[in-house]
């Protein structure tokens, strides 16, 4: 049997085992998305609510349904996706475990332009001033970071200058906390960086898909260079892999995705930490393939995440970012403990 037919075999059995993964994915945020819409302290009859929605009927439960949880359970899904897409998109770039797509300063500083719109009390004048101060403080943090590390830079160096971006948003919104006008400026700007998606409306969902959708193709089609650059940036070059498009694309497309959602949302970690690690022995470990399942399983994980927001017990309610800390905060003290352990 010739050496072509011997390598195709296992070939396919990588994208059959693909397929089973995706499939049981997209069955799994399907059932949470369902969830999604039925769980809530108004419990409701889906089937029929549906019905009701679909005829156009203006009953409790439809507008609940219609206007309150389809966009709550949409939007859940679309932010997991990005940021478990864009947190497989930076460990492969930077080839580290412990990259997710804070570590560029995107969600720090979108996080900071939301908290200037709140600081300042524009999102009292402006309905949508939160997400649009949040898309230009991840803008602009990529652009920073650019200036910092330079056009050629290695790495290393772009590690460096986001965690300096990251560092610098953080100082500024500690320093919006400090010189908040009262308490209730800083306790609303404290609850929104804890993320939430309580509230949220299709308007919301049209804001923050475009730019998504942008980054989302910006990530696609990478998955060949990210396996090349896996073997080392002489590997990945004498590939034909150019560098320099491939790190723009994977860090614009970090920004516009991650930016997009986190200002809509509020900060939620974990999640691109999280869903790449748990899913990456299903895919043989090679960061191209990955994207796809981190992406469906961000959307399971924080459909879920959501869910438990509502159903447990506790007033006030628990908030969407504290939910995903819990479980991944737990997760990366168990992942550097194992990284400890395989060094000996």
């Amino acid at each position: 049997m010739s050496s072509i037919a011997l390598e195709a075999r296992p070939a396919r059995r990588g994208a059959t085992r693909d397929g089973w993964l995706i499939l049981a994915l997209v069955g799994l945020v399907l059932i949470l998305m369902i969830a999604s819409l039925i769980v809530g302290r108004v419990p409701l009859a889906f089937i029929a609510t549906l019905r009701e929605l679909v005829s156009g009927d203006e009953t409790t439960a439809a507008l609940i349904l219609g206007e309150i949880r389809f966009p709550r359970a949409i939007l859940a899904a679309l932010i997991g996706a990005t940021l478990g897409a864009a947190g497989a998109a930076m460990q492969g770039l930077l080839r580290n475990p412990l990259a997710e797509p804070g570590i560029l300063g995107v969600s720090a500083s979108a996080g900071l332009g939301a908290v200037i719109a709140l600081y300042f009390g524009l999102s009292q004048t402006f309905s949508f001033a939160l997400p649009a101060a949040g898309m230009t403080g991840a803008l602009l943090a990529v652009l920073l970071t650019y200036v910092l590390s330079g056009r050629d830079a290695s790495i290393f160096t772009l590690i460096l200058a986001g965690v300096a971006v990251n560092a610098f948003a953080g100082a500024l919104t500690s320093l919006a906390l400090n010189l908040a006008p009262s308490p209730y400026a800083a306790l609303e700007i404290v609850f929104w960086m804890l993320g939430s998606l309580a509230d949220r409306s299709f308007d919301h969902i049209r804001i923050a898909l475009p730019l998504m959708a942008v980054g989302g193709i910006l990530l696609a089609g990478t998955g060949r260079a990210l396996n090349a650059l896996s073997l080392g940036e002489d590997v990945a070059r004498s590939l034909g892999v150019n560098l320099r498009i491939v790190r723009a694309r994977l860090i614009l497309g970090t920004a516009f995705s991650v930016g997009a959602a986190v200002s809509v949302s509020g900060t939620i970690g974990f999640v691109g930490l999280v869903v790449p690690h748990l899913l990456r022995p299903l895919v043989g470990h090679e960061p191209g393939r990955l994207m796809l399942p981190s992406a469906l399983g961000g959307a399971a994980l924080v459909l879920a995440a959501d869910i438990a927001t509502r159903v447990v017990p506790v007033e006030p309610d628990l908030q969407l970012g504290v939910v995903t800390a819990i479980v991944g905060a737990p997760f990366f003290l168990y992942l550097i403990l194992h990284i400890r352990r395989s060094m000996r």
